[in-house]
C-alpha cells in the first residue's frame, strides 16, 4: 500500500479505481514509467486534492492543490464535460504526453482515454499548467482556489517539478463521486 510521506493519501474508493485503470493500462503497454496522478474532485478547491505517487515504490511525491473548469463549480467541482468552449473539467483516465511552453509556460499536453468522457481534451486543449490562481493566499481570499478553462492547474511553484515527474504515459485519473461505473472500461485505443 501507499506510504504516507509526511502527508495525507487520497481516498480508498479513489485510489481503487485509479489503481485498476493504471494496471489495465499497465497491462496493455501503454505506459512508459510508473507514476499514478489522482486528483479528486470531490473534494473542495481549499484543500489538496492532488496526488503524485510513484507505483514502483509505493510513495507520495506530490500532494498539493489542483483547480478545476469555471464552469465545473464555485469551491466544489460538480459539473463536467468533454465538449470544447465548455470550460468545464473531464473526468476519468488520461495518459500523459509532451511537454511545451504555453501562455502558462511549461505545460503538459494529456490525452483522454475514455471516449465520450474525456477523448477530446487533446481538441479542448485541456493541458497541465501553472497559474496564479492556484495558492493557499487566493483561496483564503477568495473562499476558493480560481478556476480555469478545464485544466488541472497547479500551483506556479510546483509546476515544473511535478510535469518533469509525470510527463511521457504516465496515468493521470481525475475522480468524483457521481461518476463510478464505467471508469476502466471505454479506453480509447
Amino acid at each position: 500500500m501507499i506510504e504516507e510521506n509526511s502527508t495525507t493519501v487520497p481516498s480508498l474508493e479513489s485510489f481503487e479505481v485509479a489503481f485498476e485503470g493504471y494496471e489495465n493500462l499497465k497491462s496493455q503497454n501503454k505506459l512508459e514509467n510508473s507514476i499514478l496522478t489522482i486528483i479528486d474532485f470531490s473534494l473542495s478547491s481549499n484543500q489538496k486534492r492532488l496526488w503524485v505517487i510513484d507505483m514502483d515504490s509505493n510513495e507520495v511525491l506530490f500532494h498539493t492543490l489542483v483547480a478545476h473548469g469555471m464552469n465545473s463549480g464555485q469551491e466544489f467541482a460538480t459539473n463536467f464535460s468533454n465538449k470544447s468552449e465548455s470550460h468545464q473539467s473531464s473526468l476519468g483516465f488520461y495518459l500523459t504526453a509532451e511537454i511545451y511552453t504555453g501562455k502558462h509556460g511549461s505545460s503538459l499536453k494529456l490525452d483522454g482515454i475514455e471516449k465520450g468522457v474525456n477523448d477530446n481534451a487533446r481538441e479542448r486543449a485541456i493541458v497541465i499548467h501553472g497559474a496564479d490562481y492556484v495558492s493557499e493566499t487566493f483561496a483564503r481570499n477568495n473562499g476558493r482556489l480560481g478556476r480555469s478553462q478545464g485544466c488541472p492547474a497547479l500551483p506556479n511553484n510546483l509546476t515544473s517539478k511535478i510535469i518533469s515527474k509525470i510527463k511521457n504515459k504516465s496515468v493521470l485519473f481525475i475522480y468524483h463521486p457521481s461518476r463510478k461505473s464505467g471508469l476502466v472500461k471505454g479506453f480509447v485505443s
